[in-house]
């Protein structure tokens, strides 16, 4: 890939990249680790443990999902994750992340999950000034969600909040998500919220809290706060297209493998997803992520320039480029005075320092 340095900052075929949307210590991250399917291991038995039918049962499906991982990453050509013994600590790990962004000249990395909030702060603090982080939880119904939310971000410095959806106890059109929205808001910091299917082979599928859909109501009553749905939503793409045409607030990241192309009905490949997006919400609303996260594959390199390639050979021009590798991310997530290395790819409001939505 061709690395430069311009002005004396790391950029990629000229760009200046803001990865939204990593993982740190995902093995050892239990909300992470429970949408993980067969990636790493077997999870929890549930309640049926102990039973000997079942745990004959569980035995085959991990030995049937962990084959799907396998297989998957071979096809890939990434490694095995490294095993929970070979663990050096938190510290070795986010200073290998540092010097993971050196080699492949990314400027900033957003880390949405951490092993916590106070984990999550303690890397950002680590990363001095490289890495960002979001707050990450599993239930905004759960008793002191929002309260958890704020404190991350006023005590924490976190920039965001990451959730899944389909861990959630309701559907996010429940006003009783209220109090989560209404701190985003407060705080002016974005929302990640997955939908659709989670983690690898073996994972969520689907369940009634999963389409984002269900988001409508909340988009339209914070008009202010923006909601990012990750990686082009899965299998919920119409519902996402409708939802964005319906909420101006609402973006779209196009983090991961997107591998879910190949379960759908109809012919669909990453290329239509560019396409389909840039030309109904422009580049403005589409936003670079990686979703790296185990080593040693570290940053997955091969997404970002599939991803580029697919851009590039569309035709958007070089600024739109920078928008959807850089620009976007920079503004969700507040990084004060930031414009690309090159002036040539640096859009009109980062040339006079404005800001927009």
């Amino acid at each position: 890939m061709r690395n430069e340095i311009i002005n004396g900052r790391p950029t990629v075929q000229g760009l200046s990249i803001i990865d939204f949307h990593l993982h740190f210590r995902m093995p050892h991250d239990r909300l992470a680790r429970s949408l993980a399917g067969g990636q790493f291991g077997p999870g929890d038995a549930g309640v049926r443990s102990g039973c000997e039918e079942f745990e004959a049962g569980q035995t085959a499906r991990s030995a049937a999902v962990a084959s799907t991982s396998a297989q998957w990453r071979k096809s890939w050509d990434f490694a095995d994750p490294e095993p929970m013994s070979a663990d050096a600590g938190w510290e070795e790990e986010a200073d290998r992340w540092t010097r993971e962004l050196d080699h492949h000249s990314i400027e900033h990395a957003a880390f949405v999950t951490a092993c916590g909030n106070d984990a999550m702060t303690a890397l950002v603090e680590r990363g001095a000034g490289r890495f960002l982080g979001m707050a990450a939880m599993a239930d905004p119904f759960a008793p002191g969600a929002a309260r958890d939310f704020e404190t991350a971000v006023t005590s924490g410095g976190l920039r965001g909040l990451k959730m899944f959806a389909p861990l959630a106890s309701s559907r996010l059109d429940d006003p009783a998500a209220d109090p989560v929205w209404e701190v985003a808001s407060r705080h002016k910091v974005p929302v990640l919220i997955h939908f659709g299917h989670c983690g690898s082979a073996g994972g969520i599928a689907q369940n009634a809290y999963s389409n984002p859909a269900t988001l409508e109501r909340a988009a339209k009553m914070y008009p202010e706060v923006t909601f990012v749905i990750p990686h082009f939503g899965i299998q919920h793409v119409q519902e996402v297209l409708f939802l964005m045409w319906a909420c101006p607030n609402v973006l779209v990241d196009t983090s991961g493998s997107n591998q879910w192309v190949r379960y759908m009905a109809q012919r669909l490949t990453l290329e239509d997803l560019f396409r389909r997006f840039y030309e109904t919400m422009g580049p403005d609303r589409i936003v670079f992520g990686s979703d790296s996260s185990w080593f040693p594959r570290g940053f997955a390199r091969r997404y970002l320039v599939d991803q580029l390639r697919i851009c590039w050979e569309m035709g958007m021009p070089p600024r739109e480029l920078q928008q959807i590798f850089g620009g976007n991310a920079a503004r969700l997530l507040k990084l004060d005075n930031w414009r690309p290395a090159s002036t040539d790819v640096a859009s009109d409001s980062d040339l006079d320092g404005r800001t927009k939505r």
